[in-house]
């Protein structure tokens, strides 16, 4: 069976992104094997601000030759927008109800695992209705006093075991936790 994974970027201080939805905070390491997540998963699971700004990203023409590839290779993944839109789009599938029926039912289609990118009100909800299946958080080296938490608004407690720490050069440090069943 798939999994679902959350993988975020977090600060020391628990937000996801700053007041102002800035997220230049964030620390892409080479010894972060980011392509190797992202060939572990074959489905990306998107809110819809979050697909709206992402989904479809290209970077210009300036970029180099990795971020063209990275987005290659994200845009190449089948794409869940979870949305109260119920849009026609030819890069994704929406949708607006039965969340846990419908992931449920994805998890169950053979493949690779799925990566639940998020926004934070997508995220908030996965937490609530117990839909994911592996955190796997990288705390970067940074503190911003406010902003969006991660852990928001928790109705109760989430008890997880860590499964594995990664340390990187920049001072990134990964941890992966699985929820206690």
């Amino acid at each position: 069976m798939k999994k679902v994974i959350l993988d975020l970027a977090v600060t020391l201080d628990g937000f996801i992104e700053g007041p102002n939805g800035e997220t230049d905070w964030c620390i892409m390491d080479d010894d972060m094997d980011f392509d190797g997540f992202l060939s572990s998963v074959d489905t990306i699971f998107y809110g819809r601000v979050s697909y709206d700004m992402w989904g479809n990203y290209q970077p210009d023409e300036n970029a180099n030759q990795d971020e063209k590839s990275l987005w290659k290779t994200v845009h190449a993944k089948e794409k869940f927008v979870f949305s109260n839109q119920n849009r026609k789009d030819d890069n994704a599938t929406f949708i607006n109800s039965e969340i846990s029926n419908k992931v449920n039912e994805i998890k169950q289609q053979s493949g690779k695992d799925i990566w639940l990118y998020g926004g934070a009100s997508l995220i908030k909800t996965f937490i609530q209705l117990k839909l994911i299946d592996t955190y796997r958080i990288s705390v970067h080296p940074i503190a911003l006093g406010n902003g969006k938490p991660l852990f928001e608004d928790l109705q109760e407690r989430i008890e997880l075991k860590l499964l594995k720490t990664n340390v990187f050069k920049s001072g990134v440090v990964q941890l992966i936790y699985e929820p206690n069943k």
